[in-house]
């Protein structure tokens, strides 16, 4: 976007016009060190077997191989690869609003003898019966 021999704008007002610090412009990345991609490798290879590790299972692992590594550089590399452990995120109990909910009908019953109110549990598949008894 910025032309170095522009010749009406200099660099310093093509960096200002678009909102761009003059010392991005001409900052190199670092490329990352063999050693580092190599550990890079180790850890992909490990996130494809247990992909439910995280940073510090992933800290042990590369020290069991040979690699004195501490978490911070495991996490950084990690995140350069953008992998994350699984595991289960927030809010996993809030209700889809597609499903149907059904009522609640024994709310406003009174339950006061034995054998009055009697409850199938089909949650694996296995049914089971329960009498509750007041």
């Amino acid at each position: 976007m910025i032309e170095v021999k522009h010749p009406k704008l200099s660099v310093r007002k093509q960096c200002q016009l678009i909102g761009l610090n003059r010392s991005n412009l001409y900052y190199k990345a670092k490329e990352e060190s063999p050693e580092n991609i190599y550990l890079m490798r180790l850890l992909d290879e490990e996130y494809i077997r247990h992909p439910f590790k995280g940073v510090r299972r992933m800290v042990v692992y590369l020290r069991e191989c040979g690699h004195w590594v501490n978490e911070k550089r495991t996490r950084r590399l990690l995140r350069l690869m953008g992998l994350e452990a699984v595991y289960p995120k927030r809010n996993l109990s809030k209700s889809n609003a597609a499903h149907k909910k059904y009522p609640y009908l024994l709310k406003d019953l009174d339950i006061i003898k034995a054998n009055q109110v009697w409850c199938a549990d089909i949650t694996y598949g296995a049914p089971s019966l329960w009498n509750y008894r007041i």
